[in-house]
């Protein structure tokens, strides 16, 4: 496997394909690097080196106690963008992966990237609070720190039908997608994914999102279960200088796999215009 060690000694496992101009992922929680193989693989074949990493404590990378924090995840991004020597680099993020592209531009600038695309991502900031009325109310994270330490296996997969909208009617339910979001959560580390969920509910991106200098794509699904778009992208897409947001009737958070063709090709008309 390729791995990089960062500076408190954590190896990040990573994916590196092809040639041409980068593309980086930053995954989802409580998910892995696996889960663009339908952009990377579209991507890669489109001329583009496509490259994602698992998150610390997530998947292959290494299970720590300590320092699963936002900035730790936006300083593990920034290590291997250097790493590999990237320039250029078109970043995109879904869910928690968007707040770690956010906080990475916030933290290290916009000198290797060209463009952002943040997909489903959770700033501003879900949590309810005074200023943010709308947010999710902290009961809703308790709940998932609860569906983690109690029965981590039969939680993730309860938690894959909203995920991937598989509750609605209609819905055409893939047991292997199901069973792929269950597996990927299962590789990760019970510890890094329950302080993940504090991570991605409680951080304030705000100031961070009027810092993003560069063209940004903000993508979503209107019936979002697990990100709500009104008080996620809607709010975002106000406060970075140069973006454009497009809002999808009926999509779900899961939606770069139940959708990954329309997704495809948002990315490569963005990316080419």
């Amino acid at each position: 496997m390729s791995t990089i060690k960062v500076t408190d000694g954590v190896d990040l496992f990573y994916k590196d394909w092809g040639t041409g101009q980068p593309v980086v992922f930053c995954h989802g929680w409580p998910l892995t690097a696996d889960a663009w193989d339908p952009q990377m693989l579209f991507l890669v074949n489109e001329g583009y080196r496509v490259i994602a990493h698992d998150r610390r404590s997530h998947g292959r990378s290494t299970q720590v106690g300590i320092n699963n924090t936002m900035d730790a995840y936006a300083d593990d991004l920034a290590a291997l963008i250097e790493f590999l020597e990237l320039r250029n680099v078109i970043l995109v993020g879904h869910s928690t992966g968007g707040g770690e592209v956010v906080r990475y531009i916030a933290r290290h600038g916009c000198d290797h990237v060209a463009k952002a695309v943040l997909i489903g991502s959770v700033p501003p900031v879900m949590l309810k609070s005074a200023s943010n009325p709308e947010g999710t109310p902290m009961e809703v994270f308790d709940a998932l720190r609860e569906g983690v330490t109690k029965n981590r296996s039969q939680f993730f997969k309860d938690l894959s039908i909203p995920f991937f909208g598989f509750n609605r009617n209609g819905a055409v339910i893939s047991e292997g997608v199901r069973e792929h979001f269950w597996l990927q959560g299962m590789l990760g580390g019970i510890k890094g994914e329950y302080d993940c969920i504090a991570q991605f509910s409680e951080t304030d991106f705000t100031e961070d999102l009027k810092q993003i200098a560069v063209p940004t794509l903000l993508l979503h699904g209107d019936d979002d279960q697990i990100v709500p778009f009104g008080d996620a992208s809607v709010l975002s897409a106000k406060l970075i200088p140069n973006s454009t947001l497009k809002v999808f009737p009926g999509l779900a958070h899961g939606m770069v796999i139940t959708h990954s063709e329309l997704i495809n090709n948002e990315l490569l008309d963005f990316i080419k215009s």
